[in-house]
């Protein structure tokens, strides 16, 4: 079976669809992940790591009061990350990723391990909650994987275009 990443290329090169990234807890390892396949410059068309809420507002357009009211680690930051980055890079589609990677930094609400990625595309965006039992690399590379799985049923979802 081949790898996800090469599963990838091929549903969204079949299609002619596009992918921005917005990543935050998995510093690049999910834009890392996707341009390890030969071919990937015809549907990846880069990312942002934006570690910080100012790099959240600066950078993708995430609200400051979803950031205040929700915190960054949140359903709302996860989809607005992915739309802000789906805009600025003009993609079919945009992906977030935010999280608590650990060791540190989890509390009872937001657990270390926890993790909401966002799907936008122009019929508009959701999350996903994902929590890891995993240290601090085992999260991020699970993080990186369940996006990779809910880029490719996405694509896989969309018709493809007879020419």
């Amino acid at each position: 079976m081949p790898l996800l990443e090469e599963q990838i290329l091929a549903a969204f090169t079949l299609r002619g669809l596009t992918v921005a990234t917005a990543e935050s807890c998995t510093g690049g390892l999910l834009a890392d992940r996707l341009t390890n396949v030969a071919g990937s410059s015809a549907y990846y068309v880069g990312g942002v790591v934006s570690y910080s809420n100012d790099a959240k507002q600066t950078l993708l357009g995430v609200e400051p009061h979803a950031l205040e009211t929700a915190g960054a680690v949140s359903n709302v930051v996860a989809c607005q990350m992915a739309e802000g980055v789906r805009a600025r890079l003009k993609t079919n589609v945009g992906i977030g990723i935010t999280g608590v990677a650990g060791p540190g930094g989890g509390t009872a609400e937001k657990p270390v391990g926890l993790v909401w990625i966002g799907l936008a595309d122009s019929a508009g965006s959701r999350a996903e909650r994902y929590v890891w039992d995993s240290d601090r690399a085992g999260n991020k590379r699970l993080s990186a994987e369940a996006a990779m799985r809910l880029l490719l049923a996405w694509a896989e979802a969309v018709p493809m275009v007879s020419s």
